[in-house]
């Protein structure tokens, strides 16, 4: 039976060394909350770093053997890969990066290569366990360069990718000197996976842009594959928050809190030490709010729980450091005898006594400066029973996506912040009520089970649609039937892509002239049963004094013109071509920018040609060029199509699709074949009846076309078959 691997850097189960032997204990968090029913499964597993340095290989066995009979294997790192891969460019070269302080980011080569040799270990340790048919699902940024790995060594895995951090614009990505070789890492993925569609659109646009891979609908063409990317907004288990906030427990912690601080209102603030987390521009806020509204002084106080983490290193033992100094300095000034205005706690609580927080808790402050996701935002709303208490959530963590009933706020605005305080204070039970039932709803319903579901479903139905799409090679067997099929039929009916498909392409369109051989498109329209069309993007007149003499019909500019043999041309619909006056104008600019690129005009189009630029530098130009002209022609009827090497603007609505239907719907036939190589001709494959032959020239990832052939030349000796 194929299996599900769960792939991240730390196991669900954290070891920890005590004096005498080590301890076992469960990880707290959502993602070993949400995948805990899935990794237990029977032959299921998770693979992962278990969280310490072994010291000897009887150890090691020990802790093997302790986590494989919880469905776990882990992976052993050494001290000095600790250092470099998890501590060094995980996080100080791509946390920083990712959550936009790139003034905090190293570029460590040794770091690099640490990187690089762990995600192999990783690797390894995988494919000791996984078979071909099994589902790989890898976690988060410490294995970026994982999916690529796993899908060399295994071709037809099913491999899935989540970023649980942001993913940041392309101008920081492009900082990075490894940017292109983590990308392609997290293009082995079959389907990579974000918490907004924010993140997402960044990704597409550093494929985009760095690697200068195509995007179409979410879909990046990668070799033999389409990868597939998409926004899954993460979720808690909102039953186990809820739950503990009504337990006993979780009461009385409340009681002997509310003993202490007697009537005092209480906001609260729980994250985990880091420059991305806005704490210091929190306390100063709410410093702002004591001195603006002095009625809140001995009224309110500030309940803020910092959870340890990496206070060894220079950045957070200053963000420490200066934490402490403003809760001092804050205290010291508004302090009463009978009351303090922040109870600051530099340590972790359990789950039942952070509930009760939670309960307690007029306000939440969840005002991270950058952040993924931020599930503390949900633990809130969930144990809220009651449905009073007021959420300030930062618009740049990923929950403010979804939680619109919060109070948004900009975190590096001090005064409103400030001000949001005071609303959220001040805000009537009947408003608080209104909103927390709203986002308890969205909570409650987007868990963190459904999230995994959605995932895994999604992974699924990626990899069912990429076989389904997959063509089959126009080998002899397949030949032979077509062959047969066309003898036996009255009718025929050949629809015929030109540029890549009859020839190849050239650097100069206008050397693609048909040559002698091409002659044999006369001996198919001599056979009485034929009818030869070619349907292509060039311009009518091109065709007409290349292919004119012929009787063939032909369907031009993509849909655009239309002439049945030996009749005059017809334009498929009314048009309007004035548009062109204000697009040729950007379309000359980026000639000017890219030596060797040229403007094609046709009556209802303009192309942009790169075939005989740079190939580098055209990809980089096409994909700026693409996003300008998008820009450009949103809400208009107008419609960008790629090709091979050129970018078109045309009307929306036509295509070859279109216009091979209204000659399917004129001309009978009981064989049809239908040949073309690139996107356009994706619209021709659609529009054809299930019995037609549909074949696409050249390497493709998917394609609705049955059958494909490597080049123009195998196109040529298929149509001469067609004679014999």
């Amino acid at each position: 039976m194929p299996q599900t691997i769960i792939v991240s850097n730390r196991l669900p189960t954290k070891v920890q060394r005590t004096d005498d032997s080590l301890s076992f204990q469960p990880s707290e968090g959502g993602l070993a909350t949400g995948l805990g029913s899935i990794y237990r499964q029977e032959g299921n597993m998770w693979v992962g770093w278990p969280g310490l340095f072994v010291q000897d290989e009887a150890e090691e066995q020990y802790v093997t053997e302790q986590l494989s009979a919880d469905s776990m294997a882990p992976v052993f790192l050494t001290e000095a890969e600790i250092r470099d891969f998890y501590e060094g460019f995980s996080n100080s070269t791509l946390w920083p990066t990712f959550h936009y302080f790139t003034q905090f980011a190293t570029y460590e080569q040794t770091h690099w290569d640490a990187y690089v040799a762990v995600n192999e270990k990783f690797c390894a340790a995988v494919l000791a366990h996984a078979g071909p048919e099994d589902t790989i699902w890898v976690h988060d940024y410490q294995l970026l360069l994982l999916p690529e790995m796993l899908r060399r060594a295994r071709p037809e895995a099913t491999i899935g990718f989540f970023l649980h951090i942001p993913f940041p614009s392309y101008e920081l990505i492009r900082v990075l000197p490894w940017r292109s070789e983590l990308l392609r890492g997290m293009l082995g993925a079959d389907l990579i996976g974000f918490h907004t569609f924010g993140y997402m659109r960044h990704f597409l646009s550093a494929v985009s842009q760095v690697l200068g891979l195509p995007a179409q609908n979410g879909q990046i063409e990668v070799e033999q594959r389409a990868v597939r990317v998409d926004a899954f907004p993460m979720g808690i288990d909102y039953d186990r928050y809820a739950a503990a906030a009504d337990s006993d427990a979780a009461r009385q912690h409340e009681a002997a809190y509310r003993e202490v601080l007697r009537d005092t209102r209480v906001i609260l603030s729980i994250d985990r030490l880091d420059y991305t987390k806005g704490i210091a521009q929190r306390l100063r806020a709410f410093e702002l709010l004591l001195a603006r509204y002095p009625e809140w002084r001995e009224q309110v106080s500030l309940i803020m729980l910092v959870v340890p983490s990496r206070d060894q290193v220079a950045q957070y033992a200053s963000l420490k450091e200066e934490i402490d100094e403003l809760v001092g300095r804050i205290n010291a000034q508004f302090r009463t005898i009978t009351w303090t205005p922040i109870h600051y706690f530099y340590r972790s609580l359990p789950l039942e006594e952070l509930a009760s927080l939670y309960r307690l808790a007029e306000v939440a402050l969840v005002t991270p400066m950058r952040d993924g996701m931020n599930l503390v935002a949900k633990e809130f709303i969930a144990s809220k029973a009651d449905q009073r208490g007021v959420l300030i959530l930062s618009e740049r963590a990923g929950a403010a996506r979804e939680l619109s009933d919060a109070l948004i706020i900009n975190p590096t605005d001090t005064n409103q912040l400030t001000e949001a305080m005071h609303d959220a204070l001040v805000m009537p039970e009947e408003e608080q009520r209104q909103r927390m039932t709203a986002m308890q709803a969205l909570v409650r319903r987007y868990n963190v089970f459904s999230w995994t579901r959605l995932f895994l479903n999604q992974l699924t139905y990626t990899k069912m649609k990429q076989q389904t799409l997959a063509t089959e090679s126009l080998a002899p067997a397949p030949t032979t039937i077509l062959l047969d099929d066309y003898k036996a039929a009255d009718q025929r009916l050949l629809l015929l892509d030109y540029d890549g498909t009859l020839v190849p392409f050239h650097a100069n369109p206008q050397h693609a002239r048909p040559d002698e051989e091409l002659l044999l498109l006369r001996a198919l329209t001599d056979i009485k049963q034929n009818r030869v069309v070619i349907i292509s993007g060039r311009d009518r007149n091109t065709l007409e004094s290349w292919l004119g003499h012929l009787p063939i019909d032909f369907i031009a500019e993509h849909g655009v013109w239309l002439r049945a043999a030996g009749e005059d041309w017809n334009l498929f619909q009314p048009l309007r071509n004035d548009w062109k006056r204000e697009l040729r104008p950007v379309l000359e600019l980026y000639v000017a920018r890219t030596a060797g690129a040229f403007v094609e005009e046709k009556d209802y189009s303009l192309v942009w040609h790169y075939r005989r630029a740079d190939e580098e530098l055209g990809a980089v130009r096409a994909r700026e060029l693409l996003n300008h002209l998008s820009f450009m022609t949103a809400n208009t009827d107008l419609q960008v199509m790629e090709g091979h090497k050129v970018l078109e603007i045309k009307n929306a609505g036509i295509s070859k699709g279109a216009a091979a239907t209204r000659w399917l719907s004129q001309n009978t036939a009981d064989f049809v074949l239908a040949v073309g190589d690139d996107r356009t001709d994706e619209d021709t494959f659609r529009a054809m009846p299930p019995t037609a032959y549909t074949i696409r020239v050249g390497s493709a990832p998917h394609s609705s076309a049955r059958f494909h052939v490597a080049s123009p030349t195998e196109v040529r000796q298929l149509l001469r078959k067609l004679l014999t």
